[in-house]
């Protein structure tokens, strides 16, 4: 990587990315990745280096795991973030403790988010074709037919402001709420900024040391206490109308919110002290033209399920795939339309549920905060649905309903219904039937010939998959399926139990990849679903899920959907191992 100021030549790249957050640096990783050359601009000389983000989960540790960085943001994390909401009078209301690790990490994590950036920053030092420039501002961005060439502001060697240009195919803003790459594409930013404002207190050292988080329905002042990684301690306090920003962030004034929750205030080694207010807003498309937004950018969420970060790594995720396959002349440019179709859903979910959550917790009425502790110890008391909480069941899994799929049933493109309704009987007969298609797949711990006990997508590598329970792929997809998906760089896969492993790697060959499944986990998977056939995408989720005979129609489906172009001549090797790049 190259973090240099550029010369005054145009700079040319496939795609801008503007903005150096989380949405910007962990796409620029995942393109660099695949081998597209990017260029970020970022208009700060340097990273944020303040706490803001306090909740990482399961699947943005996977996009992690993908770009090779687990590593690097270990350190920088506590897994197994247990969250205890309590009332006024300190009882618990309500537990969320999920214990599930169905993705391969545990679904929730306290970070240090200028750490975990700063590990991506400098991620994208494995990358010659990924420059970071910092200290220049996008000031416009003219679009034609071929590209987009955004017009930058930057400080030369002699302290003065110098004009340069970058040319390239794409665009993505990432650029944070309040975006300049939104407001250009002059798209709608629907939704609400309550009055509400909220005084976030950092400190070193933490005075408390208990690892978890407490958010406080005190009617008095709701409050949060976040206990993260390298000592650190978050306490954000509900202010009242009649409170000045000016008043609230005085270190007196701090000292005595904090006078309930440490013996002595004065002590504390802050980091620092900032008013912000909730906004819950979702972009009305994510795409116009050669231009597109993440994060920040997309759509602003309250803290409270701590989603906004996490929901720039699922931007992220969607969207670097499709751009390396469009850049690498994979896939036509129709591909990132789906970008919205698909992200744009979940998002708002995600929004809806984070505002919904906040106004259950700072209810300041007495008689409405009884009322809510009330029903909160009624419907404890059901297993089920004190489950419902614990396991975050609430929270809802992105769901692809739109974009690069293939019905599992109807073998429709571009669509999938969420329930599979064929009368064979192996459907009828099924444990569940509920589609896998649109979902992600979970990642167990798998064994292979180079390596035992690994995780699922180590050993699958970062680009397609087509995954067949307890058969060769060569054996139940004809010769024309075979092509196409060598064309599309797919690793062949084939997992069975442990106890057939060593016996198929003779049988099978070198081009389809076995695993063994020593955990069942991968058994009982396919055991509940009538679909042991699966087009895995690079970003995890299945974009197709069939009986074997069903397999080529859904391929050809699948392909559809992504507006795939064949090569004049097969790619003629899978691409799957963790060096890949996309085949031009």
């Amino acid at each position: 990587m190259n973090n240099e100021v550029a010369d005054s030549n145009p700079a040319d790249a496939e795609i801008l990315v503007i903005g150096a957050g989380p949405a910007g640096l962990m796409l620029a990783n995942i393109l660099g990745m695949y081998g597209r050359k990017v260029t970020v601009l970022e208009a700060m000389d340097q990273l944020i280096d303040y706490p803001r983000g306090v909740g990482l989960d399961d699947e943005s540790f996977r996009t992690i795991q993908t770009v090779g960085l687990v590593d690097t943001v270990k350190p920088h994390t506590n897994p197994q973030h247990i969250m205890r909401l309590v009332n006024g009078a300190g009882k618990v209301i309500l537990v969320n403790n999920p214990q599930t690790d169905e993705f391969g990490w545990d679904r929730k994590h306290g970070f240090i988010q200028p750490e975990v950036d700063r590990a991506l920053y400098e991620g994208l030092s494995r990358f010659d074709n990924v420059q970071v420039l910092f200290g220049h501002r996008v000031e416009d961005v003219k679009e034609d037919a071929d590209g987009v060439t955004a017009v930058a502001l930057a400080t030369g060697p002699d302290g003065q402001a110098e004009e340069r240009r970058f040319r390239a195919q794409y665009l993505v803003g990432c650029e944070g709420g309040k975006s300049p790459t939104r407001k250009r594409m002059a798209v709608s930013f629907e939704g609400e900024s309550p009055s509400t404002r909220w005084l976030v207190v950092d400190v070193n050292n933490d005075p408390l040391g208990t690892p978890n988080v407490f958010l406080g329905a005190d009617p008095k002042r709701p409050y949060v206490s976040i206990g993260l990684p390298h000592a650190v301690r978050r306490w954000e306090f509900m202010l009242h109308d009649d409170e000045t920003e000016e008043q609230v962030t005085d270190p007196a004034y701090v000292d005595n919110l904090l006078r309930d929750h440490v013996p002595d205030p004065s002590k504390l080694d802050f980091i620092r002290r900032r008013v912000f207010t909730h906004h819950g807003r979702v972009a009305g498309t994510f795409r116009k033209g050669r231009q597109l937004i993440a994060g920040d950018a997309a759509h602003l969420m309250p803290v409270w399920m701590g989603q906004g970060w996490n929901s720039a790594m699922r931007d992220a995720t969607n969207l670097g795939w499709k751009l390396a396959a469009v850049t690498a002349g994979q896939a036509g440019d129709e591909l990132l339309d789906t970008y919205t179709a698909e992200r744009k859903d979940h998002a708002k979910a995600m929004v809806d549920l984070s505002m919904t959550f906040g106004k259950f917790i700072k209810i300041t009425n007495p008689a409405g905060a009884l009322a809510r502790d009330a029903a909160s110890s009624v419907l404890n008391l059901f297993p089920s649905v004190k489950s419902y909480f614990a396991d975050m069941k609430f929270k809802p899994m992105p769901r692809y309903k739109q974009g690069v799929l293939a019905d599992p049933t109807t073998q429709e493109s571009g669509r999938a219904a969420s329930v599979l309704t064929s009368r064979l009987i192996p459907v009828r007969t099924a444990n569940s039937k509920v589609s896998p298609v649109g979902l992600q797949f979970p990642q167990p711990r798998v064994n292979s010939k180079d390596a035992p006990n690994v995780l699922l997508d180590d050993a699958i590598g970062n680009w397609w998959s087509v995954v067949v329970w307890g058969n060769s792929p060569k054996d139940v997809l004809p010769q024309e399926s075979l092509d196409k998906l060598r064309a599309l760089g797919a690793r062949l896969v084939c997992i069975l139990p442990e106890t057939q492993r060593e016996w198929a790697e003779q049988y099978m060959g070198e081009d389809v990849l076995v695993l063994g499944d020593h955990t069942g986990r991968m058994k009982k998977w396919f055991d509940d679903r009538p679909t042991p056939l699966v087009f895995l995408r690079p970003d995890r989720f299945v974009a197709g899920a069939c009986l074997t005979q069903h397999a080529p129609a859904t391929l050809d489906a699948i392909l559809r959907s992504m507006a795939f172009i064949a090569p004049a001549e097969p790619a003629g090797v899978v691409i799957a191992d963790d060096a890949a790049v996309l085949a031009k």
